[in-house]
């Protein structure tokens, strides 16, 4: 099959003897490559029209991904197996020609290997994040292992197509041998240079095997909640509430501390504080806020507390713990239970308001508390307080509804 080829490219030579030989050649090989990307670019797009919904589906993403690089690889096939037939050009020119499309077949194989793992790889994270009832814990593990581990991938097979092509030319071959041979000192020179690039590349592995953050986790970096938007080979995109981003290098994971609130589960327990009065109805209190939480579609049902956590010479500090699906979820969580439930003490339990207390008191025993022994004016005496009747709370008012006087 080779030589009727050969024959046939030969004789197709013969229709352009008119010319110089060096142009007949040229123009020989051109007309090939340019009949061949033309065939190529029909299979090609043949392909892209196979019906089906699941198989063709697959056929379409490969050929499309794979069109380019595969119409050149073709048009280097065939021009490399004419060469023998461009009878008008030197042997010296034919091996430059013969070299020069020999490194660029082995990038385009390079190249299409790097995009065939990275169809692949795609195709199931697609196929995992399409599944029913997947765990999410799960579906980030294996999306933060698949994009390292790609990442890596990718560049070894770079660095490994990279030095196949130069080992088609005689001295770097002969250079590789004698680097070889002084393997040693080598390594030794090539570690020093390359320290921080290989411990990122080791630190990814690393971040791929044992998972302490994951693409999409909830990190606390420099005081800034921050999500895991990008892992690469060498350093993560974290991207912050505010939609700022923080570039790190990925060693910085395995050196430092650092928080994940979404390592193990999503749900967190988020704490709100009040500072009431020493008058405050603590059982009332919770009464209203066991009414609040039921009704906030943020609480996940789990758990939900309220203690006297803490106090001083003025006032006492509750603490109130709520629990919900995500940190997200948590912090709209407690702003709803700490704006309610201030509403509702403001409308129902006045009194446990925090305030300030002031006592005036003789410094002598028996003697007048104020200098003068006045009475203490009306205006200094707070008012009392107007507690509404058990059972008044209608409930947040409208901007609407006018506001009832003072007394």
């Amino acid at each position: 099959m080779k030589q009727q080829y050969l024959s046939s490219m030969f004789a197709f030579r013969q229709y352009f003897d008119w010319l110089p030989g060096p142009v007949a050649s040229v123009l020989m090989l051109f007309i090939i490559g340019l009949v061949t990307f033309y065939v190529s670019r029909l299979a090609t797009d043949a392909l892209l029209r196979v019906p089906g919904s699941r198989g063709g589906a697959a056929v379409r993403t490969v050929a499309l991904a794979m069109r380019r690089p595969a119409r050149l690889m073709l048009v280097i096939l065939a021009v490399g197996s004419s060469l023998p037939a461009a009878s008008g050009l030197s042997y010296d020119t034919i091996q430059i020609f013969a070299r020069i499309l020999l490194i660029a077949f082995i990038l385009l194989v390079g190249y299409s290997a790097v995009i065939a793992f990275r169809i692949a790889t795609e195709a199931y994270l697609i196929r995992l994040s399409s599944r029913e009832h997947t765990d999410d814990i799960m579906a980030r593990t294996h999306q933060t292992q698949i994009r390292v581990l790609r990442r890596m991938g990718e560049i070894m097979t770079g660095v490994v197509t990279v030095a196949i092509a130069l080992t088609t030319f005689p001295s770097v071959r002969n250079y590789g041998v004698s680097l070889f041979a002084s393997a040693g000192a080598a390594s030794i020179v090539v570690g020093f240079a390359a320290r921080g690039l290989l411990t990122n590349l080791i630190a990814g592995v690393q971040i791929a095997i044992t998972q302490p953050i994951r693409m999409e986790d909830l990190i606390i970096i420099n005081g800034d909640w921050a999500w895991v938007e990008e892992i690469t080979a060498t350093y993560v995109v974290l991207r912050v509430w505010d939609w700022r981003r923080h570039i790190v290098p990925i060693s910085y994971f395995l050196e430092n501390r650092f928080e994940n609130w979404t390592h193990n589960s999503a749900a967190i327990i988020g704490v709100v504080f009040l500072y009431l009065d020493y008058q405050a109805p603590m059982d009332k209190i919770r009464e209203q806020l066991q009414d609040i939480i039921k009704t906030c579609p943020l609480w996940d049902g789990k758990v939900f507390d309220c203690q006297v956590a803490d106090c001083n010479a003025q006032i006492m500090s509750i603490r109130i713990i709520a629990s919900a699906r995500n940190a997200l979820q948590s912090w709209d969580l407690r702003c709803e239970i700490r704006e309610k439930i201030i509403n509702r003490i403001r409308e129902e339990c006045p009194e446990a308001l925090p305030r300030n207390r002031l006592a005036v008191v003789a410094d002598v025993p028996g003697g007048a508390a104020w200098p003068d022994g006045d009475v203490l004016s009306n205006d200094m005496i707070s008012p009392p307080i107007m507690r509404p009747p058990p059972g008044s709370y209608m409930g947040p008012r409208s901007s609407a509804e006018p506001s009832a006087p003072n007394p």
